[in-house]
């Protein structure tokens, strides 16, 4: 089978979803009941591929936002991708490089062009990658409810479907009780907070009650972009402190690890600019010791299935948050993916080992474009 082949899109098509979560989803940067997803597909001479770029609609979790990577997309990558003539997926972060920023984007485009490319050479993502582990330990993680009691009963609701390691949501005004309560109530589960940045480095007396816990790690309770807040503290908890939207690049990886920022590395895909960056910081951390797991962004299971297949890397040692299909969706755009003695198995048919549902895609489709070369429909 090839492995070298050589790609030429012909068409992106841009799409946004309108998809109903099974349930509220409140972090500390607001409430979700409706997803609105980003996928793309590109048609190439040797076939079609989808990939999803997981921007929100507001540039609050990062500064990527939909509106924005519609015009970014049809105005600046696209036609860079288009311009370059025949490539592969290994190619398009450095063809898209002198444009700055827009990973999640970046990504999205990547994804898709290695998804066909992998399904023209009759491989998955799986054999790529290089791992045999045929499925990997999942966790699930649990938005801010309306009180304590509401917290308990959903954290106990996914206990019995069969998550090893539950991952807790917390803010200033909703953190040390909540998770005392949590950890009374479960003893033994492996428990995680995550606060999504709600935080600066006056709160780290407050933080350091958390300890008390024994959590398997504290998420990016500070600002993207403070590292030394985030060393001054490791030094002073004993709960190991993980990064998220900090680590945006290997390059990153580099710094927070020379400033001792972090003691564990959540790999969102999306975030650092696509699945084979996703390698790379993971070859990395995996050569310094530092253990990591896959970050979840709501995705369709076309993100999902790729994170299984990334998770299953040796460096991926934490349950990551991917989750079961009808945790997020009573319907996806993918057949659904379950847990199964807290496993989901990683899907090893060609490409991302998913097939796209585009009728149902069609019927919730809100917004189309077409981007061909020097034209944009929609």
């Amino acid at each position: 089978m090839p492995t070298d082949l050589l790609l030429t899109p012909a068409m992106f098509e841009l799409r946004r979803l309108r998809m109903p979560l099974v349930r509220a989803f409140r972090t500390s940067f607001g409430t979700e009941t409706v997803r609105e997803v980003m996928v793309v597909r590109v048609v190439t001479d040797h076939g079609d591929g989808w990939g999803e770029s997981a921007i929100e609609s507001a540039p609050l979790y990062l500064s990527e936002f939909h509106n924005a990577a519609d015009y970014v997309f049809a105005e600046h990558l696209i036609p860079r991708l288009f311009a370059a003539g025949p490539l592969r997926a290994e190619h398009v972060a450095s063809i898209l490089a002198p444009v700055k920023g827009h990973r999640m984007a970046k990504s999205a485009l990547e994804m898709a062009i290695l998804d066909a490319q992998l399904r023209a050479e009759h491989r998955s993502f799986h054999q790529m990658v290089g791992t045999t582990r045929t499925s990997v330990p999942v966790g699930v993680s649990v938005g801010i409810t309306d009180t304590i009691d509401e917290l308990v009963d959903v954290v106990a609701g996914y206990i019995a479907d069969g998550y090893p390691r539950i991952k807790l949501k917390i803010e200033p005004g909703f953190d040390i009780e909540p998770v005392r309560r949590v950890r009374e109530a479960n003893p033994d589960v492996m428990l995680q907070v995550d606060a999504n940045t709600a935080y600066s480095v006056a709160d780290i007396d407050h933080l350091q009650q958390l300890d008390a816990f024994d959590l398997l790690l504290i998420e990016q309770p500070f600002g993207e972009d403070n590292l030394v807040g985030h060393a001054e503290l490791r030094r002073r908890m004993t709960t190991p402190v993980c990064l998220d939207e900090a680590i945006r690049s290997v390059d990153h990886v580099h710094t927070a690890l020379a400033l001792g920022a972090a003691d564990v590395i959540n790999i969102k895909p999306a975030r650092v600019g696509g699945y084979l960056a996703a390698v790379e910081v993971h070859d990395l951390c995996l050569a310094a010791g530092v253990p990591v797991w896959c970050g979840g962004m709501l995705e369709t299971g076309i993100g999902r299935a790729a994170n299984l297949a990334l998770a299953s890397l040796p460096g991926f040692t934490l349950p990551g948050d991917i989750s079961a299909t009808k945790r997020y969706w009573t319907r996806d755009i993918t057949a659904a993916f379950e847990v199964i003695d807290g496993e989901i198995a990683v899907p090893t048919g060609v490409g991302f080992g998913i097939t796209v549902d585009t009728a149902f895609v069609e019927e919730i489709t809100f917004e189309r474009r077409e981007v061909t070369r020097g034209v944009v429909r929609g």
